[in-house]
């Protein structure tokens, strides 16, 4: 075994001795020397080369005979020795946050660059714990990657929501989709998760706003907004989660008579039970006109319609159905109240929600009935999202903590349903500004989700979508990576050079032409 070097005061007290033997005084003033030496290497830059030999031989000290007064010398030695050195952040950004992305991995390189796509696994034997049968114990913490691949597709049918939406207030289709029912998943390149659209849902909201929030351009409805789309599983799909899926998708808040309703309180009772909803949500949702083109039937009574329709039809076939509602907001929101219908209807169906920044939507009566009819609701939330927090950010985060006392209380708000929580700190793309509009964006969602294994874990290196996606309609993605800040948005705002060297506007394709013969429903789904 090779020998360990031994310090010089060691050698010093195996050598023999040549002269005559010397006295305590002697011993103590050459120790006191040796360790003011040793003290004064250490401050001048020595310590990093003395430490590993010092601290052996340190702990043998005691085996010679040595006073209290020598061992005061020695433990401030031991105590320097021990400090660490603050690490102070010298290297490049993308070197100290570790980013696996820069700059350079936003530009086109063809073929040398790696698909977006993750592995998608057959779930057939395990889909009803992925869609709550347990409330999601033991896959939240840590985050289970199928549940989070699902939870992340039907983000992306919600998405796909405010990615058709017609925005332009010049537009007279401003409202609308913009493509027919058949193409929708073609042109936002959702075909991969093999659903099919089958019907389209428009609500309207009865409020009055400002002559200057109308829409004075828009000639296909004064009235109506497209809210969203019911789409069904196709036959591969089918096979790998295990079931016939009916999808139904809501939007968030876009329209100004939409966030005059979120912006409403009050709760409203339910029937003649104690069950109560805020009105604003239930309005937008119940809402109809006898003189509308598209909201002859209410948002409840359209979707309602369809869901019926389909169930009847696969269920005659001797399929498994289940019913999946999703929403980001006020579409979370919707999809709650649609929940609601859809289980007083099919009590044996089994239904899942799944809401992404959703609002609270009723009191602890609604929240009771929900969890009795069997709903399974997973609440998706970012931290430094105040829109989860509301109706009441101030009066119910306050009355909850007091459940004991408030819980019975008929006007209090209640969240329903399991928590996932994300917080954007743990991200090493997005801003550390307090954007609290940034921070509500469905994309934002999405990439989180991505990225998220647990509450104590960084963000998964292996993250697979597409970063660039956050800042299609935000700034959240930090300057280095150089991605522009809202970048989804049509060429040219819309305009085209025609054949005469004009700039102008050009019309619709004839099928993508909203049309009030869309809202009835086929007499027979897709082919599949």
């Amino acid at each position: 075994m090779e020998k360990m070097e031994l310090s010089p005061m060691r050698n010093m007290a195996k050598q023999k001795p040549e002269k005559p033997r010397r006295t305590k005084r002697v011993w103590r003033l050459k120790l006191n020397i040796t360790w003011q030496r040793m003290k004064k290497a250490l401050k001048s830059g020595l310590r990093s080369r003395l430490r590993v030999h010092l601290a052996s031989n340190l702990n043998k000290l005691p085996t010679l005979k040595i006073n209290h007064h020598d061992l005061a010398i020695i433990r401030p030695i031991q105590h320097v020795m021990k400090k660490k050195k603050p690490i102070r952040p010298t290297m490049p950004l993308e070197k100290l946050i570790q980013l696996p992305y820069t700059a350079a991995d936003f530009v086109d390189r063809g073929d040398a660059m790696t698909p977006t796509k993750s592995p998608v696994e057959n779930i057939s034997t395990r889909w009803r714990e992925l869609h709550g049968l347990h409330n999601w114990e033991g896959l939240i913490e840590p985050l289970h990657p199928w549940l989070r691949r699902e939870v992340v597709k039907y983000g992306e049918f919600v998405e796909a929501t405010y990615d058709a939406f017609d925005f332009d207030p010049l537009s007279e289709f401003c409202g609308s989709c913009r493509y027919n029912p058949n193409k929708l998943f073609e042109e936002l390149g959702l075909t991969k998760h093999g659903y099919k659209v089958t019907k389209y849902i428009y609500a309207m909201s009865h409020v009055d706003v400002p002559e200057w929030f109308e829409r004075s351009h828009c000639t296909w409805s004064k009235d109506s907004n497209w809210m969203g789309y019911v789409a069904v599983s196709g036959d591969a799909e089918t096979t790998r989660i295990g079931r016939r899926d009916i999808l139904v998708a809501w939007r968030g808040t876009v329209a100004p008579t939409e966030w005059y309703s979120d912006l409403k309180t009050s709760l409203q009772r339910l029937g003649k039970t104690n069950i109560k909803v805020q009105s604003g949500f239930l309005g937008v949702y119940c809402s109809k006109g006898e003189f509308t083109r598209y909201n002859k039937l209410s948002a409840s009574e359209q979707v309602m319609e369809e869901i019926r329709r389909l169930i009847t039809f696969f269920r005659d076939r001797g399929e498994e159905v289940s019913l999946t509602l999703c929403g980001h907001s006020l579409g979370g929101a919707l999809a709650l109240l649609n929940a609601y219908d859809a289980a007083t209807y099919f009590p044996d169906l089994f239904i899942s929600v799944i809401s992404y920044a959703a609002p609270r939507v009723g009191n602890i009566h609604f929240k009771e009935k929900l969890n009795e009819l069997g709903v399974k609701t997973l609440r998706v939330v970012v931290k430094q999202d105040i829109v989860p927090k509301l109706p009441g950010f101030i009066l119910n985060t306050i009355l909850n903590k007091f459940t004991a006392i408030t819980g019975r209380l008929k006007w209090i708000y209640r969240h329903v349903g399991t928590q996932l929580k994300l917080n954007m700190l743990h991200s090493p793309y997005l801003r550390r500004d307090p954007d609290y509009t940034g921070c509500h964006n469905l994309e934002i969602y999405l990439h989180l989700l991505d990225g998220y294994v647990s509450k104590t874990s960084k963000f998964r290196w292996n993250a697979r979508r597409d970063v660039a996606l956050v800042n299609k309609s935000t700034n959240m993605l930090i300057t280095e990576l150089k991605i522009p800040e809202c970048w989804y948005e049509r060429p040219f705002k819309g305009l085209v050079l025609n054949q005469y060297g004009r700039w102008v506007k050009p019309g619709r394709q004839a099928e993508h032409i909203p049309s009030p013969l869309n809202i009835e429903s086929c007499q027979e789904p897709p082919p599949f």
